[in-house]
């Protein structure tokens, strides 16, 4: 094929994998234990220009009244006027093996009826992991990706959602989170596979030169820590051993754009493909009806209807057992069809059991 048809086929909607090659064990499986851990707080945001909560929180005025008396100041909540002040619910990740003294970004979300957060500040606040503990401490100004602007009428303009913002370093850690590894890890499968799980297992054991490794599923492979090994450098050797992965044939099909995305593993059986466009047209065409003279009658308006129907030119497409996705776009290049076409031909040879392939439309 040359670059003047790959490139009428890209061009078309369609878009094939290259053909799979060998990947590093990082890029194909986590390790068990390993992972981020999420955070979650309540603050408040001071500083807004007018944007802030209305009136009706009363969470909002409630916690103000509150941190106000926290710092020695006795306000009474009723008078307080929360204009430029927004409550927000604060989300982090909190690294895997991550220290005290770290900083990780974050992101607030109005919870109250705030119109923006554009210029204000986070006071502040508490992260709590799922056990209830604080891990980390945000504050620090918010970047927002938006702005809204409103004019006395109420009308105004907003562009993104600057209601939601991030505060990059913003949150410190204050606990560290300890992960025990060891004398065994488990690595995880991203798209299992038995096949690739067992690929997986015997290259680490070629890398090593001994069974350390042994597939117990499609989705996990134990891997035995050698005696005097350093951790951090295990698992760096293993991370950079290269693994061919396998996976099913599939074919993922987008309806609302035409896009289809295929493999070049997929196989299609002899099958016979007609494909032809059927296109209809009709047109109105009011006319005035004139009564005979002294008939009485009245003149009208008859709408005259005109329909006609034309049959695209059908050809008949033969693809033999075992034909490739290369083959297959060759021949429907050939005949003329459009992506949306290849979508309904696909669903058509799939409906037929010709296709040897997942086919998922999403």
């Amino acid at each position: 094929m040359n670059m003047k048809k790959i490139i009428l086929i890209l061009i078309a909607g369609i878009v094939f994998s290259q053909p799979v090659l060998a990947v590093r064990v990082k890029d194909l499986v986590s390790i068990q234990g390993v992972r981020e851990n999420a955070l979650t707080g309540y603050g408040l945001v001071v500083g807004l220009n007018g944007t802030g909560d209305k009136a009706s929180s009363m969470f909002t005025i409630t916690s103000l009244a509150n941190m106000l008396r926290n710092l020695g100041i006795a306000v009474n909540p009723g008078l307080l006027k929360p204009k430029n002040v927004a409550a927000v619910m604060i989300t982090a990740n909190l690294p895997p093996f991550a220290r005290s003294g770290q900083q990780v970004d974050c992101t607030l979300s109005s919870i109250g009826d705030a119109s923006a957060l554009v210029g204000g500040t986070l006071i502040s606040a508490p992260l709590y992991g799922p056990d209830g503990k604080v891990y980390a401490m945000a504050q620090g100004p918010i970047s927002v990706g938006g702005y809204v602007f409103e004019g006395a009428s109420g009308t105004g303009v907003s562009k993104n959602f600057p209601t939601v913002g991030r505060i990059p370093g913003g949150a410190t850690v204050e606990r560290s989170l300890d992960l025990q590894i060891g004398p065994q890890i488990t690595l995880l499968m991203n798209s299992p596979d038995f096949t690739t799980a067992n690929r997986l297992s015997r290259a680490l054991n070629g890398a090593y030169g001994m069974p350390i490794a042994h597939a117990t599923d499609l989705s996990t492979v134990k891997v035995d820590i050698p005696q005097g090994a350093s951790l951090v450098d295990f698992i760096a050797r293993i991370e950079a051993v290269d693994v061919t992965p396998d996976d099913k044939a599939r074919v993922v099909v987008s309806e609302r754009t035409g896009t289809v995305v295929m493999g070049d593993d997929v196989r299609i059986a002899t099958v016979a493909v007609a494909h032809g466009s059927l296109s209809i047209k009709i047109g109105e065409t009011p006319r005035v009806s004139q009564p005979m003279p002294l008939s009485g009658g009245a003149t009208t308006v008859v709408p005259q209807s005109e329909v006609s129907v034309e049959e695209g030119g059908r050809r008949l497409l033969m693809l033999q057992a075992g034909t490739s996705i290369g083959s297959l776009v060759r021949a429907l290049n050939a005949i003329g069809v459009t992506p949306r076409d290849l979508v309904i031909i696909l669903q058509c040879i799939k409906k037929a059991g010709a296709l040897y392939a997942d086919l998922e439309i999403i």
